[in-house]
C-alpha cells in the first residue's frame, strides 16, 4: 500500500488507535507498551501485513528529531529540581562518562567481532550508548515503581540528559569514517562547542521563555501550550544554529521552566503530557514501519553478541566507572547497570549513516535495531523483578509520586482557608504567577464583589479578595500565608 496525501490521515489514525488498544491491554503480559507501538508499525509496514511501503530515512529522521524535541522537553518539565539536587553530579556522570565509556567498550567489542574498522565499531557504539528516555520515562511511570534512595530521579535525570553526548559521538564517529585522515583529537573541540554552547543556550531561552510566557497577554488560554512549543523549537533550532548541542538546550530550557512560576502551568504540563506520549507513538510506529524484518535476520547472531555485551559487560562497566566517586551501595549500582534501556533514539541516531551514505550503514541500522528491541524486551520487562531481588524498591503503599504527577494532581486536600486580601497588601495589582505560591496549593476560587471567579495565573489579585485556598499541610499553608506577607497566626486568632 503506497501513503499518499488522500490515506495518509486515515492509515496514521488507525495505526494510532491500534497502537493504543495494544498499549492498553500490553502489561497484563508484562509487555512494555513502547514494544507494542513498535511491532505495530512492523505489522503494517512493506514486509507485514499492512503492505505501507515506507523507505524514506530522512523523513524518518526528521520525525525522530521532532519527536525528541517533545519528549525531552515533556521530561524537563516533569523534573523537579528538589529531587534531582542530591544526584544532580552523579547523573551528569553517568549521562556524559558513562556513554563515553559505553561507546568506546562497544565500539572495541564489535571491530574485534567483526570486520569493522575501529572507527565504524566506535560509531555503532555511539548510536547506542545512551539510555532512552521515552523508554525510562514511559516503563518507571507506567508500572508505578517505587525505588529507595534517590534511584528514580537519578535514572531519569540520566534518561533524560545523555542523550546530547551519545548526538555529539555519534556525529563526530561519523565524520571520522567519513574523513578517515582526521585525528580523534580533532572531536574535542566540537565537543566542548556543543556542550557549552547548547548549556548556556538552554537556561539563557529558559529564562527568556518564562519572561516571554508570562509577561505576554494573550487572550486564549490554548494558545499558551502553543506557544511554549513555538519556543521549544526556536530553542532547539537556536541553538544547533550557533553550533550548539540542540537536544541538551530543550532539555535545560524545559528544567528551567518547570521549576520556575508561569503562566498556565497546569494547562502547559498537561498538553506536553498529552503530546509526549503522541510523540512515542509515532516516533515507534515510523521506526516499525522502516524496518524491513528480512534485514534483521542476517545480523541477529553478531546483534546477539552486541546485546549481551552491551547488558551484561559495557552497561555494568560504564556505571561503576562512573559513579566510583560516589558513595553508593553495591545493589544500587547493580540496578543503575540493569536499567539501561535502549529504544527509539538510538534507531533514530542509526538513519545518520543511511544519509550520509557509508559502506555499513544498512548493516549498523539492522543491529542497533535488534539492540534496541532487545534491550527494551529484556530489560523493560524484568524491572521489577530486578528491583524486589536488589531490595531497592519500596513497599506498594510508599511509591512516591512523580512531580508532574502531584503538581496535576486533583485529590482531596487536606486544609481549605479563606483568606481576605486587605487593602496595602504588596500581593495587589499582582497576577497570580507573581506571588510565588507553593507548588501543593491551590486557589481554587476568588470571591470579588459578591461574585465567584475561577483563577488562572494571570488573574490579578484586587483589594478585598476572598481567595479560598486549598493545601496538603500546615506547612505548605504557611507558605500561603508567607507569598502574601501576611502573618498566619494572627489572621487564625482573629477568625476564632
Amino acid at each position: 500500500m503506497e501513503i499518499t496525501t488522500e490515506n495518509v490521515l486515515l492509515i496514521g489514525s488507525l495505526l494510532l488507535f491500534i497502537s493504543i488498544m495494544a498499549g492498553k491491554t500490553s502489561y497484563r503480559f508484562g509487555v512494555p507498551t513502547l514494544i507494542l507501538f513498535l511491532l505495530v508499525g512492523i505489522l503494517a509496514g512493506s514486509e507485514g501485513i499492512g503492505k505501507i511501503n515506507f523507505e524514506d530515512p530522512q523523513l524518518a529522521q526528521f520525525i525522530g528529531i521532532v519527536a525528541l524535541n517533545f519528549i525531552l522537553f515533556s521530561g524537563g518539565l516533569d523534573t523537579s529540581w528538589k529531587s534531582i539536587k542530591p544526584v544532580m553530579w552523579q547523573g551528569i556522570s553517568l549521562s556524559t562518562l558513562g556513554v563515553l565509556v559505553t561507546a568506546l567498550s562497544v565500539g572495541a567489542f564489535v571491530s574485534f567481532i567483526t570486520d569493522f574498522t575501529i572507527y565504524e565499531g566506535l560509531l555503532l557504539g555511539a548510536i547506542v550508548s545512551s539510555t532512552d528516555a521515552a523508554a525510562v520515562f514511559s516503563i518507571l511511570r507506567s508500572k508505578n515503581l517505587g525505588l529507595k534512595s534517590n534511584l528514580r530521579p537519578t535514572l531519569e535525570l540520566e534518561s533524560g540528559s545523555n542523550d546530547p553526548m551519545a548526538y555529539f559521538l555519534t556525529i563526530a564517529f561519523l565524520g571520522l569514517v567519513i574523513n578517515q585522515d582526521q585525528s580523534i583529537y580533532s572531536i574535542i573541540p566540537m565537543f566542548l562547542q556543543q556542550i557549552i554552547v547548547g548549556g548556556l543556550l538552554g537556561f539563557g531561552f529558559g529564562k527568556l521563555s518564562k519572561v516571554i510566557i508570562n509577561r505576554i497577554k494573550l487572550d486564549f488560554e490554548g494558545l499558551y501550550p502553543v506557544l511554549v512549543i513555538a519556543l521549544m523549537f526556536i530553542t532547539f533550532s537556536g541553538t544547533d544554529f550557533l553550533g550548539g548541542n540542540g537536544f541538551l538546550a530543550v532539555y535545560l530550557c524545559a528544567v528551567y521552566l518547570g521549576n520556575h512560576d508561569i503562566i498556565h502551568k497546569r494547562t502547559i504540563m498537561r498538553m506536553f503530557d498529552g503530546l509526549a506520549w503522541l510523540m512515542q507513538i509515532v516516533l515507534f510506529l515510523t521506526l516499525g514501519l522502516l524496518v524491513f524484518p528480512s534485514h534483521v535476520l542476517p545480523v541477529v547472531g553478531i546483534g546477539i553478541f552486541v546485546s549481551v555485551f552491551m547488558i551484561f559487560i559495557a552497561r555494568p562497566l560504564s556505571v561503576f566507572i562512573s559513579l566510583m566517586f560516589f558513595k553508593m551501595k553495591m545493589r544500587r549500582r547493580l540496578y543503575i547497570s540493569w536499567v539501561g534501556l535502549r529504544g527509539a533514539v538510538p534507531i533514530v541516531f542509526a538513519t545518520y549513516p543511511l544519509l550520509a551514505g557509508i559502506e555499513k550503514a544498512s548493516m549498523i541500522f539492522n543491529i542497533v535495531f535488534f539492540v534496541s528491541l532487545t534491550s527494551v524486551i529484556v530489560q523493560g520487562t524484568t524491572l521489577s523483578v530486578v528491583a524486589k531481588w536488589l531490595h531497592v524498591a519500596l513497599p506498594g503503599k510508599a511509591k512516591p509520586k512523580s512531580p508532574v504527577d502531584t503538581f496535576l494532581n486533583d485529590g482531596v486536600k487536606s486544609y481549605i482557608r479563606e483568606i481576605v486580601i486587605p487593602e496595602h497588601n504588596h500581593s495587589i495589582g499582582k497576577r497570580i504567577v507573581d506571588l510565588h505560591f507553593p507548588r501543593k496549593a491551590i486557589i481554587a476560587m476568588i470571591s470579588r464583589n459578591d461574585k465567584f471567579l475561577t483563577p488562572n495565573g494571570a488573574t490579578e489579585i484586587l483589594p478585598n479578595d476572598m481567595l479560598i485556598i486549598l493545601t496538603e499541610d500546615q506547612n505548605t499553608l504557611q507558605g500561603v500565608y508567607e507569598s502574601l506577607h501576611l502573618d498566619m497566626v494572627k489572621e487564625e486568632e482573629e477568625m476564632a
